[in-house]
Protein backbone atom coordinates (compact mmCIF):
# COMPACT_ATOMS: atom_id res chain seq x y z
CA UNK A 1 0.00 0.00 0.00
CA UNK A 2 2.85 2.37 0.85
CA UNK A 3 4.50 1.63 -2.48
CA UNK A 4 1.21 2.33 -4.32
CA UNK A 5 0.86 5.70 -2.58
CA UNK A 6 4.41 6.61 -3.56
CA UNK A 7 3.74 5.60 -7.15
CA UNK A 8 0.53 7.65 -7.25
CA UNK A 9 2.37 10.64 -5.78
CA UNK A 10 5.14 10.35 -8.39
CA UNK A 11 2.51 9.96 -11.11
CA UNK A 12 0.70 13.06 -9.85
CA UNK A 13 3.88 15.14 -9.85
CA UNK A 14 4.70 13.97 -13.36
CA UNK A 15 1.16 14.73 -14.50
CA UNK A 16 1.34 18.25 -13.05
CA UNK A 17 4.65 18.92 -14.80
CA UNK A 18 3.24 17.53 -18.06
CA UNK A 19 0.19 19.77 -17.83
CA UNK A 20 2.40 22.83 -17.33
CA UNK A 21 4.39 21.94 -20.45
CA UNK A 22 1.13 21.33 -22.33
CA UNK A 23 -0.11 24.78 -21.29
CA UNK A 24 3.04 26.39 -22.68
CA UNK A 25 2.62 24.38 -25.89
CA UNK A 26 -1.01 25.55 -26.15
CA UNK A 27 0.10 29.18 -25.86
CA UNK A 28 2.51 28.61 -28.74
CA UNK A 29 0.04 26.75 -30.97
CA UNK A 30 -3.05 28.90 -30.43
CA UNK A 31 -1.26 32.18 -29.82
CA UNK A 32 0.97 32.02 -32.92
CA UNK A 33 0.25 29.21 -35.34
CA UNK A 34 -3.53 28.78 -35.10
CA UNK A 35 -5.19 32.02 -33.96
CA UNK A 36 -8.99 32.26 -34.16
CA UNK A 37 -10.72 31.06 -36.28
CA UNK A 38 -8.03 28.73 -37.64
CA UNK A 39 -7.97 26.50 -34.58
CA UNK A 40 -11.41 25.37 -35.80
CA UNK A 41 -11.19 25.99 -39.55
CA UNK A 42 -7.80 24.30 -39.92
CA UNK A 43 -8.27 21.59 -37.31
CA UNK A 44 -5.64 23.05 -34.99
CA UNK A 45 -7.60 22.24 -31.86
CA UNK A 46 -8.07 18.60 -32.85
CA UNK A 47 -4.43 18.14 -33.87
CA UNK A 48 -3.14 19.73 -30.68
CA UNK A 49 -5.43 17.78 -28.36
CA UNK A 50 -4.52 14.51 -30.07
CA UNK A 51 -0.81 15.17 -29.70
CA UNK A 52 -0.85 16.59 -26.18
CA UNK A 53 -3.41 14.29 -24.60
CA UNK A 54 -1.50 11.20 -25.67
CA UNK A 55 1.76 12.70 -24.45
CA UNK A 56 0.35 13.96 -21.14
CA UNK A 57 -1.36 10.64 -20.36
CA UNK A 58 1.33 8.17 -21.42
CA UNK A 59 4.24 9.76 -19.54
CA UNK A 60 2.63 9.80 -16.07
CA UNK A 61 1.19 6.31 -16.64
CA UNK A 62 4.66 4.95 -17.36
CA UNK A 63 5.92 6.67 -14.21
CA UNK A 64 3.12 4.98 -12.25
CA UNK A 65 4.29 1.59 -13.50
CA UNK A 66 8.06 1.95 -13.13
CA UNK A 67 8.37 4.10 -10.00
CA UNK A 68 9.72 2.10 -7.10
CA UNK A 69 11.64 3.66 -4.20
CA UNK A 70 13.28 0.34 -3.42
CA UNK A 71 15.38 0.76 -6.56
CA UNK A 72 18.80 2.30 -6.24
CA UNK A 73 18.59 6.07 -6.59
CA UNK A 74 20.83 6.10 -9.67
CA UNK A 75 18.68 3.45 -11.36
CA UNK A 76 15.44 5.27 -10.48
CA UNK A 77 16.76 8.61 -11.75
CA UNK A 78 17.89 6.94 -14.98
CA UNK A 79 14.46 5.35 -15.50
CA UNK A 80 12.65 8.66 -14.97
CA UNK A 81 15.13 10.51 -17.18
CA UNK A 82 14.51 8.05 -20.02
CA UNK A 83 10.74 8.44 -19.63
CA UNK A 84 11.06 12.24 -19.61
CA UNK A 85 13.33 12.23 -22.67
CA UNK A 86 10.97 9.98 -24.61
CA UNK A 87 8.00 12.09 -23.61
CA UNK A 88 9.77 15.30 -24.65
CA UNK A 89 10.80 13.77 -27.98
CA UNK A 90 7.21 12.70 -28.65
CA UNK A 91 5.94 16.19 -27.80
CA UNK A 92 8.49 17.87 -30.08
CA UNK A 93 7.59 15.54 -32.93
CA UNK A 94 3.89 16.16 -32.35
CA UNK A 95 4.36 19.93 -32.28
CA UNK A 96 6.40 19.72 -35.47
CA UNK A 97 3.49 17.88 -37.10
CA UNK A 98 1.12 20.64 -35.95
CA UNK A 99 3.57 23.27 -37.20
CA UNK A 100 3.91 21.92 -40.74
CA UNK A 101 0.11 21.65 -40.98
CA UNK A 102 -0.39 25.27 -39.84
CA UNK A 103 -2.37 27.79 -41.91
CA UNK A 104 -0.10 30.26 -43.69
CA UNK A 105 -2.34 32.29 -46.02
CA UNK A 106 -5.95 33.35 -46.30
CA UNK A 107 -6.32 33.62 -50.06
CA UNK A 108 -8.97 35.39 -52.11
CA UNK A 109 -9.67 32.75 -54.75
CA UNK A 110 -11.84 34.61 -57.27
CA UNK A 111 -15.21 33.84 -55.67
CA UNK A 112 -14.28 32.76 -52.15
CA UNK A 113 -11.66 32.81 -49.44
CA UNK A 114 -9.45 29.73 -49.07
CA UNK A 115 -7.15 28.83 -46.20
CA UNK A 116 -3.81 27.49 -47.40
CA UNK A 117 -1.64 25.37 -45.11
CA UNK A 118 2.11 24.99 -45.19
CA UNK A 119 1.81 21.31 -46.01
CA UNK A 120 -0.34 22.11 -49.07
CA UNK A 121 2.39 24.11 -50.82
CA UNK A 122 4.92 22.21 -52.92
CA UNK A 123 8.48 23.61 -52.83
CA UNK A 124 8.50 24.24 -56.58
CA UNK A 125 5.30 26.27 -56.26
CA UNK A 126 6.70 28.28 -53.36
CA UNK A 127 9.76 29.10 -55.46
CA UNK A 128 7.47 30.64 -58.09
CA UNK A 129 5.75 32.95 -55.60
CA UNK A 130 6.61 36.66 -55.37
CA UNK A 131 9.81 37.11 -53.39
CA UNK A 132 8.01 38.66 -50.41
CA UNK A 133 5.80 35.57 -50.10
CA UNK A 134 8.46 32.87 -50.41
CA UNK A 135 8.96 32.73 -46.63
CA UNK A 136 5.89 31.18 -45.01
CA UNK A 137 4.65 33.04 -41.92
CA UNK A 138 4.69 31.48 -38.46
CA UNK A 139 2.45 34.01 -36.70
CA UNK A 140 -0.86 33.16 -38.29
CA UNK A 141 -2.02 33.43 -41.91
CA UNK A 142 -1.33 36.47 -44.06
CA UNK A 143 -3.90 37.90 -46.44
CA UNK A 144 -3.17 37.48 -50.16
CA UNK A 145 -5.08 36.98 -53.42
CA UNK A 146 -4.81 35.14 -56.71
CA UNK A 147 -4.03 37.23 -59.76
CA UNK A 148 -6.29 37.03 -62.83
CA UNK A 149 -5.41 34.34 -65.36
CA UNK A 150 -3.36 35.65 -68.25
CA UNK A 151 -5.40 33.78 -70.83
CA UNK A 152 -7.80 30.87 -71.33
CA UNK A 153 -4.94 28.39 -71.70
CA UNK A 154 -3.48 29.25 -68.30
CA UNK A 155 -6.93 29.02 -66.73
CA UNK A 156 -7.53 25.60 -68.30
CA UNK A 157 -4.12 24.30 -67.20
CA UNK A 158 -4.63 25.58 -63.64
CA UNK A 159 -8.09 24.03 -63.47
CA UNK A 160 -6.77 20.68 -64.64
CA UNK A 161 -3.97 20.87 -62.08
CA UNK A 162 -6.55 21.58 -59.37
CA UNK A 163 -8.51 18.51 -60.46
CA UNK A 164 -5.25 16.59 -60.17
CA UNK A 165 -4.75 17.70 -56.58
CA UNK A 166 -2.92 21.05 -56.77
CA UNK A 167 -5.34 23.61 -55.26
CA UNK A 168 -5.43 26.98 -56.99
CA UNK A 169 -4.88 28.77 -53.69
CA UNK A 170 -1.63 26.82 -53.15
CA UNK A 171 -0.21 27.91 -56.52
CA UNK A 172 2.59 30.32 -55.68
CA UNK A 173 2.80 31.48 -59.29
CA UNK A 174 -0.73 32.89 -58.97
CA UNK A 175 -0.25 34.78 -55.70
CA UNK A 176 -0.35 38.55 -55.53
CA UNK A 177 -0.80 41.15 -52.77
CA UNK A 178 -4.36 41.34 -51.46
CA UNK A 179 -4.42 45.09 -52.06
CA UNK A 180 -4.34 44.49 -55.82
CA UNK A 181 -7.59 42.52 -55.65
CA UNK A 182 -9.71 44.67 -53.32
CA UNK A 183 -12.09 45.71 -56.08
CA UNK A 184 -12.53 42.08 -57.17
CA UNK A 185 -13.12 41.01 -53.56
CA UNK A 186 -15.90 43.54 -53.12
CA UNK A 187 -17.38 42.62 -56.48
CA UNK A 188 -17.47 38.91 -55.61
CA UNK A 189 -18.81 39.45 -52.08
CA UNK A 190 -22.44 39.86 -51.06
CA UNK A 191 -24.10 42.14 -48.51
CA UNK A 192 -23.80 40.64 -45.05
CA UNK A 193 -27.48 41.42 -44.54
CA UNK A 194 -28.23 38.55 -46.93
CA UNK A 195 -26.94 36.15 -44.27
CA UNK A 196 -29.82 37.05 -41.99
CA UNK A 197 -32.27 36.17 -44.74
CA UNK A 198 -30.57 32.89 -45.62
CA UNK A 199 -29.87 31.80 -42.05
CA UNK A 200 -32.79 33.23 -40.09
CA UNK A 201 -32.39 30.55 -37.42
CA UNK A 202 -28.77 31.71 -36.83
CA UNK A 203 -29.59 35.38 -36.31
CA UNK A 204 -28.10 35.45 -32.80
CA UNK A 205 -24.83 34.02 -34.08
CA UNK A 206 -24.75 36.51 -36.95
CA UNK A 207 -25.57 39.45 -34.68
CA UNK A 208 -22.78 38.45 -32.29
CA UNK A 209 -20.24 38.32 -35.14
CA UNK A 210 -21.43 41.68 -36.47
CA UNK A 211 -21.11 43.22 -33.01
CA UNK A 212 -17.61 41.80 -32.64
CA UNK A 213 -16.68 43.23 -36.06
CA UNK A 214 -17.44 46.68 -34.70
CA UNK A 215 -19.36 47.83 -37.74
CA UNK A 216 -23.07 48.08 -38.57
CA UNK A 217 -24.48 45.31 -40.74
CA UNK A 218 -24.93 47.76 -43.62
CA UNK A 219 -21.15 48.29 -43.76
CA UNK A 220 -20.29 44.61 -44.03
CA UNK A 221 -20.08 42.17 -46.90
CA UNK A 222 -19.46 38.42 -46.84
CA UNK A 223 -17.64 35.67 -48.69
CA UNK A 224 -17.60 31.91 -48.08
CA UNK A 225 -14.35 30.56 -46.67
CA UNK A 226 -12.97 27.07 -47.24
CA UNK A 227 -10.89 25.50 -44.48
CA UNK A 228 -9.29 22.10 -44.11
CA UNK A 229 -12.44 20.15 -43.33
CA UNK A 230 -15.27 22.67 -43.25
CA UNK A 231 -16.59 25.95 -44.62
CA UNK A 232 -17.10 29.21 -42.74
CA UNK A 233 -18.02 32.75 -43.75
CA UNK A 234 -15.78 35.83 -43.70
CA UNK A 235 -17.20 39.25 -42.89
CA UNK A 236 -15.53 42.06 -44.84
CA UNK A 237 -15.45 45.80 -44.42
CA UNK A 238 -17.47 47.13 -47.35
CA UNK A 239 -15.01 49.99 -47.94
CA UNK A 240 -11.62 48.30 -47.54
CA UNK A 241 -12.48 44.60 -48.19
CA UNK A 242 -10.47 43.73 -45.06
CA UNK A 243 -11.71 40.68 -43.12
CA UNK A 244 -13.19 41.86 -39.83
CA UNK A 245 -15.10 38.80 -38.62
CA UNK A 246 -15.74 35.11 -39.08
CA UNK A 247 -18.85 32.97 -38.80
CA UNK A 248 -19.16 29.17 -38.57
CA UNK A 249 -21.71 29.18 -41.40
CA UNK A 250 -21.40 27.45 -44.77
CA UNK A 251 -22.60 30.25 -47.07
CA UNK A 252 -21.86 28.58 -50.40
Amino acid sequence: MQNLRERLRACGIHLGASLCVALLAAMLVFGLWYPFPYREVSGGRTLFLLVVCIDVIIGPMITLVIFNKTKRQKELVMDLAVVGALQLAALIYGLWTVFVARPVHLVFEYTRMSVVHAIDIEPDQLAKAPTALQVLPVRGPTLIALRPFRDATEQFDATMAAVGGVPLAARGDLWQPYSESRAKVLEASKPAADLRLRFADQSALIDAAVHKAGRPLSQLRSLPMVGRDNAWTVLLDSATAEPVGFLPLDSF
